[in-house]
């Protein structure tokens, strides 16, 4: 992934954000909108060291 994307991807994530958490609704909209996979968000959010929070499918809490 080039580093303009990367910026792009840092950056709406960063936006998203409540209380310091992505939302997992929220990553998958950003992925959705970006048109990567929810795994690049998550990515991401692991290298930004961001918590993602109300997880879908009850992975995260």
């Amino acid at each position: 992934m080039n580093q303009e994307k990367q910026t792009i991807i840092d950056t709406m994530v960063r936006n998203a954000l409540t209380d310091e958490k992505l939302t997992c609704a929220s990553a998958l909209k950003i992925a959705a909108e970006l048109k990567v996979s929810p795994r690049v968000i998550g990515e991401a959010a692991n290298r930004l060291k961001i918590k993602i929070a109300s997880c879908q499918l009850g992975c995260f809490k």
